[in-house]
């Protein structure tokens, strides 16, 4: 006969093989349909999978995952860890993703008006009453963003895409491109636990064919839970003329006779307890500006320009560079124009005064150029985070069962900045 011990360790060995089994058969019927249906319903972009596999223990392949207008992936390779999810956790000891290609936009494309539009005579708007001073809105209340029980031993992509375009950005917009993007990550606890988070991503960003390639460096760690961060970020050979988007309300690069200028980035970021601060370093290392005959009279812009230049190699020994804080918060990171600009005014008060420039006529045009430069890349950054928190939130509740279908709060629309 039995013993009690062994009928129970049988009974609970059987238990765990015929929910094993039925899970097993569930995804490879199921599997394919539950991911598209969740993928849509998170994205409201239509999606599709051409090949989806499931292989013992659990290994579940996707290939050429399609995202309309949002991403398309060339394969990913899941391997959940069966230890946590006996313990009940949702857990994945790899995912790798294989040539993706993420698609980010930035603001509307803005209408192209004809001429016959622009002349078009506007009607006068009909006078309406005084509208009665509405009643003041309750103080809205900050849902506080919860941390969903994810665990991921290890995620890897490997030759990815980025293609993002900022609409924002001077009349027609500019495209900013990532290629050869790696990225690695280790060891990321979505729960209470403070458990250290290491990374590195590194990328390629073509700027203009036949020009030099930049080169995006990024490697750090991070402890989600009690939120600190250290890493260092280098971003080289920065095209800043094709940035000129950016900043073409601010200055004529015709005029100024710029043809090419190369620039680096460094940050070291260091966070503790959800307070970070980026100690930011910017240096012009090539410039070169477009030949002008003798009989040609020199312009203001280029004057201006000259003068600046000559001012930040005098006070750096023949470097042009420009060092800055940006003092923000993990969870919330935000970038603002005062760092920049008090950086520059300081860095002008040293040496202006015998060429009679004042620091508001030259501090625009750099400040802004960082200020939309880094703005667009924290915008970026967090639709990353965002999309990966979301998704996986969407992984767990597959993952438990709990196929039932939820009502989302549709996402309010950018309001445009006025001008």
């Amino acid at each position: 006969m039995m013993k009690p011990w062994k009928r129970t360790l049988f009974i609970v060995i059987s238990a765990l093989l015929i929910f094993f089994a039925g899970a097993y058969v569930f995804l490879i019927f199921k599997g394919k349909a539950i991911i598209i249906n969740k993928l849509e319903e998170f994205t409201h972009k239509k999606t599709s999978i051409a090949d989806f596999n499931v292989t013992p223990p659990f290994n579940i392949g996707i290939k050429n995952l399609n995202i309309e207008g949002l991403a398309k992936i060339e394969s990913v390779s899941i391997s959940p860890s069966i230890l946590y999810v006996v313990l009940g956790r949702i857990a994945f000891n790899r995912i790798v993703i294989t040539k993706p290609e993420f698609i980010f936009e930035k603001g509307i494309p803005k209408p192209v008006e004809t001429a016959e539009k622009i002349a078009e005579p506007q009607a006068e708007a009909p006078k309406e009453a005084a509208a009665p001073p509405e009643k003041s809105a309750a103080p809205k209340i900050e849902k506080k963003r919860a941390i969903w029980p994810l665990i991921f031993k290890r995620l890897t992509i490997k030759d990815g895409k980025i293609d993002f375009t900022d609409h924002t950005a001077g009349q027609s917009g500019i495209k900013i491109n990532v290629k050869d993007l790696n990225f690695n990550l280790t060891n990321l606890y979505m729960l209470p636990v403070p458990v250290i988070t290491n990374f590195d991503l590194k990328a390629k960003i073509p700027w203009q064919e036949g020009q030099e390639e930049g080169k995006i460096e990024v490697e750090g760690w991070l402890n989600l839970f009690k939120r600190d961060i250290r890493a260092v970020l280098n971003i080289k050979d920065i095209d800043g003329v094709y940035l000129y988007p950016y900043y073409s309300n601010w200055v004529d690069l015709e005029k100024a006779r710029i043809e090419k200028a190369k620039l680096n980035f460094t940050s070291n970021i260091t966070g503790l307890s959800n307070n970070l601060t980026a100690e930011c370093h910017l240096e012009l290392v090539d410039i070169v500006r477009k030949p002008r005959s003798p009989e040609e009279q020199q312009e203001k812009a280029e004057k201006i320009a000259d003068a600046v230049l000559d001012m930040f190699r005098a006070l750096n020994e023949g470097k042009i560079v420009l060092d800055f804080t940006i003092r923000t918060k993990m969870d919330r990171p935000e970038f603002s124009f005062g760092e920049i600009k008090m950086a520059f005014e300081n860095k002008l008060a040293q040496a202006r005064g015998q060429n009679g420039i004042k620091a508001e006529d030259v501090v625009r045009l750099p400040a802004k150029i960082l200020q939309t430069f880094v703005g667009s890349m924290v915008d970026l950054s967090k639709a990353v985070i965002d999309g990966t928190f979301a998704v996986g939130n969407e992984v767990k509740k597959a993952a438990e069962g709990a196929f039932k279908k939820e009502k989302e709060e549709e996402t309010e629309e950018e309001t445009e900045k006025t001008q």
